[in-house]
Formats: structure tokens, sequence, C-alpha cells
């Protein structure tokens, strides 16, 4: 790995998905006025990070941070409570907002422009929300199901474009509802309607299996959430967390078949923005978790490679973030070839559980 093509690669991606906001914003003055000016942010903190790079230190542009394992439902094959990351109450221990400020400025530091903000369900956080809000340097995804969503949190994120909520979903009402619960769906298009109404700008976020990727990538789907106000749609790879539900992990196939239906909705319906996650990791020498071009920082501090590889050997209520990024366990996982294997659904680490647990342990041996 050539570290100054990764950079320059992770640099890239982060302008396309910028040019790609500021387009869907275009007719919307306040919006748009927003992102001009977080434009000129990005390509700051993206000379920060070039900065590192030729120090020999690299940075990447995200951050997934999960500010709380409290959530609301009980979405079927949820891989968060099935790691026992998520459940019906607040954990004791988990970072306050002042910790996550912190964190939020340690990363503004380093060049660090955006921050996905996830859970279980992170509107029940609204404390580190509004802490989110302050910066103004950082692009705040919002990653909710949407049922949460009250008229104090519309006032919210039309005060502070730099929050930018995510709605989940399945595809349609059947599917949504089957996986998330009854009624979701029509909560979830009430809520968009509202986003629409305010001049907000949402996005969905789409776990997309074999069963589902050809209904959510075909126009008829997209141009339902155009319809409804939709300006950026994420398709993350279903993650087999019950070995159960192994089939539902898209293959090599299945990916080509979905890059290609990408290529021409990006092609035919330009003024909505489409990310697939992991995406091309062929194109980026393999997996961006580890710190490649980001990591997991969970609800009580935690540094792991990704959400679906829920392990940790430091925490960030005692170490900085440039730290963090050096962790014995990043720097084992980076160096060797944990990242570059094949796999069979959404995170490379995913299988390699009993590996990644053994480094954790070496780590702490060594440590």
């Amino acid at each position: 790995m050539q570290s100054f093509q990764l950079e320059e690669y992770l640099s890239r991606g982060t302008d396309r998905i910028i040019k790609g906001i500021l387009k869907a914003s275009l007719s919307n003055p306040g919006e748009s006025a927003f992102m001009i000016q977080y434009s000129k942010a990005a390509k700051e903190a993206r000379e920060l990070r070039r900065e590192a790079e030729a120090r020999g230190e690299h940075i990447p542009p995200f951050l997934i941070a999960s500010i709380t394992s409290q959530c609301n439902l009980h979405c079927k094959g949820c891989y968060a409570r099935a790691n026992e990351s998520c459940g019906e109450f607040e954990r004791n221990g988990q970072l306050d907002k002042e910790q996550w400020g912190d964190i939020f400025s340690q990363a503004e530091e380093l060049g660090i422009g955006f921050i996905l903000l996830a859970g279980g369900e992170p509107l029940v956080r609204r404390d580190v929300i509004e802490t989110a809000a302050r910066h103004k340097r950082i692009l705040f995804p919002v990653f909710t199901n949407g049922t949460l969503m009250d008229q104090d949190y519309v006032k919210l994120f039309s005060d502070h474009r730099n929050l930018i909520p995510v709605f989940s979903m399945e595809g349609n009402q059947q599917r949504t509802d089957d996986r998330r619960g009854a009624g979701v769906y029509h909560t979830l298009m009430g809520t968009m309607e509202c986003m629409r109404e305010k001049g907000i700008l949402f996005g969905t976020s789409i776990t997309v299996t074999k069963e589902n990727l050809d209904e959510v990538t075909s126009d008829e789907f997209t141009c339902r959430l155009a319809g409804a106000g939709c300006k950026a749609v994420v398709y993350v790879e279903y993650v087999p967390a019950d070995p159960m539900t192994q089939g539902l992990a898209p293959d090599e196939e299945d990916r080509a078949r979905m890059e290609q239906r990408l290529r021409k909705l990006r092609e035919k319906k330009q003024a909505m923005l489409y990310i697939s996650f992991p995406g091309d990791e062929k194109a980026s020498g393999g997996c961006l978790a580890a710190g490649r071009g980001f990591f997991h920082i969970n609800a009580n501090g935690g540094a792991e490679p990704c959400p679906f590889s829920p392990f940790s050997d430091t925490s960030l209520k005692e170490t900085r973030l440039r730290e963090a990024l050096k962790s014995r366990l990043f720097v084992k996982l980076r160096d060797g070839e944990f990242l570059t294997g094949e796999h069979s659904g959404g995170c490379v680490l995913f299988g390699q559980e009993k590996a990644v647990r053994a480094l954790v342990s070496e780590s702490e041996r060594d440590a």
C-alpha cells in the first residue's frame, strides 16, 4: 500500500461527495449557501491531511461515531443487537456530551471533515447532536430510524445545516415494516414529507440484501424517493450477524450488478447522490477500516476498526484521537493482510472475528 495514493483516492472521494451534496442542494438557497461555505472548510481539512501524509502520518477523512447504545426499535438481523452493543436502555460508562465535543474538536484539528453519527438510535442523544451542530466545519450525517423526529428536532436540523438526517429503510412498505416494525414505513414517509416542506436536505440509508437489491436500485424506487424529497441514497451491504441469514449477504456477482446499476443511476439521475458502502474496495486497495479511511468510536469511547468488527484495545476516554489511530490493533490490521481478503458480506473483518480477537489479546499482552 502506498499511502500517498490512498490519501489521493480518499480526497477525490470526499470531493465527489461534497460536489454531489452541493448539486443536490442547488434548488435550496439556504442549504446551498451552507454547502458552499463548507466546501471551503473541506478543502482546508484536506490540506491538513496532506500535510500530515507528508510527515508520514495518515489521517482518515471519515469517522463513524455510535453516540448511544439505546434504540427504540428491534430490527430483524440488527448487527448492533447481535453483538450486544445495542438495547432498550442507555448503559453506564457511555461518553457524555463534553467528551463527544472534545472528540469532535480533535477531529476538526486533524482534518477529519465527516463524522457519521449512529447508534443505537442517535436521536435519543439530543445533547450530543446539539454539541455536533456547533462544529460547523464538520458534516454530520445522522443515521436514524426517523421515528423520534419531533418538531424540536426539525427546528434543530433546519437551523444547523451541517446536520444531515439519513433515514434507514429497507425498500417498500412491506420490506421496511417486516424488518423494522409495523407502521415504521408510514412514519418515515411522514417524516420525509416534513423535511421536504421545511427545505431540509436529507438522505436514506438502505441495507442491501440479495432479496431487495434489484428493487432498491430500480428506477421506480429511486424515483419514489426523489419525489419524497430525498437527495442522497446510501447503500450498505447486509452483514449476516445471524449465521442463519448468511444467504442474504450479497456476493461478488451481486456487488458487480449493484455497481452497474449505480453507474446508470448516477448518469440518468444526477440530482440525487448515490453512495455505496463499503463500495469499491479493490480500487482503494482493500477495506478502509482500522483508520485507513475511517474507524468507529463506540458509545463507551472504544476505538474499533468498524461497527461490524466491534473490538478495541484503545479508549478515547484516556487517549487522544491522533494516538488512537496508532493503536496496536489498528497497526496490526493495516500492516497484515486482514483488510485485503475476499469477504461475503459488508465488512472484510466480519468473517475474521477469531483472528481480530487474537490481535486484541496480543495488544493487551504487549501493553
